[in-house]
């Protein structure tokens, strides 16, 4: 698939990285606060992981946004 859009991955990657830096907290924070382990949350800001939609939700909810803004390309 070809296409002048940015991947899904990489907005959501893109927005979890910009939004817990806003929040001042680390890989593990965020971890704590959305009950993921580190590493899975690195993958996700690496984009190296296939995350399901009920993980996306938690990373939301322990962001304070919704699952569309964490998805939505500014």
């Amino acid at each position: 698939m070809t296409s002048t859009y940015p991947r899904a991955r990489a907005i959501l990657a893109a927005n979890v990285r910009a939004l817990r830096a806003a929040k001042g907290w680390s890989q593990e924070d965020l971890a704590l606060e959305s009950g993921l382990h580190r590493t899975f949350v690195a993958h996700v800001e690496r984009e190296v992981r296939n995350i399901s939609i009920d993980n996306i939700e938690r990373l939301a909810v322990a962001l304070g946004v919704t699952v569309g803004e964490l998805l939505s390309a500014h």
